[in-house]
């Protein structure tokens, strides 16, 4: 090998020693658009129901009561669902390396081969693409491996508990803001003021998972408003009637 073709081996490995970084930056955004998302729910669930119930009775303390009720089963649900979620996702991932040890262990002739390859479909040439494998396999072939398959950082897999956690935070702050939006201000004032309150959150929300997602921003904020007014004028509608029929 040429030694300019030496120093793009180099270059590469390195490249792809900085990448090793990338599984951990992609799952900080994931759980920052699923905090994102998960305040959204928090917004919307807990909105339709204090303003269902401010509908249907002038009494703070039957509102406040709905509202952190409201809060509280939101906030488990959330999070009981991600752990599930999430645990589910991490025994895949558990599986798939052991998996992958198993191989490296027992064929690891044939796995080097397929690390070359995966390096040659990325465009790398046949030869720089064997050097990388090799000097890969040697330094920690369970991590090369690991990441060029399955986008998997062996040292850093999806916790459950930190999913959890987070969704559960995320929903209560949402939460938050239309129990705090509908309790202060005085009673002839309590809808329109929640209303405008959580419709300016959810254009945040609606915009930050956009480009969190690489979305169209002003669509996702439409949507997200339109879809948490939705909520708010049928649960405002469906409590003054049975506020009128009591």
């Amino acid at each position: 090998m040429s030694d300019a073709r030496a120093e793009t081996g180099t270059e590469d490995i390195h490249a792809n020693d900085a990448g090793q970084g990338i599984g951990s930056v992609s799952n900080r955004l994931n759980w920052l658009r699923a905090g994102v998302l998960g305040a959204n729910d928090g917004i919307v669930s807990v909105a339709g129901i204090v303003v269902g119930v401010a509908a249907a009775t002038a009494e703070v303390s039957a509102i406040l009561v709905a509202g952190v009720a409201g809060l509280l089963a939101g906030a488990f649900s959330m999070a009981a669902g991600e752990y599930v979620s999430v645990s589910t996702q991490r025994d895949t991932e558990k599986a798939l390396l052991d998996k992958e040890r198993w191989e490296l262990a027992n064929m690891p002739d044939q796995e080097l081969e397929e690390l070359a390859r995966m390096w040659e479909a990325k465009g790398i040439s046949p030869g720089l693409a064997r050097k990388i494998a090799e000097e890969l396999t040697e330094r920690d072939a369970l991590r090369a491996h690991a990441e060029i398959e399955f986008g998997i950082d062996p040292d850093d897999l999806t916790s459950p508990w930190n999913a959890a956690l987070a969704s559960f935070v995320a929903f209560t702050v949402g939460a938050l803001l239309p129990l705090a939006a509908i309790i202060f201000p005085p009673t002839s004032l309590r809808v329109p003021i929640t209303f405008g309150a959580v419709v300016i959150a959810l254009v945040i929300t609606g915009t930050v998972s956009a480009r969190l997602g690489g979305a169209k921003a002003r669509r996702a904020a439409i949507r997200t408003v339109v879809g948490g007014a939705l909520a708010m004028v049928v649960t405002y509608v469906v409590g003054h009637l049975v506020g009128v029929g009591v």
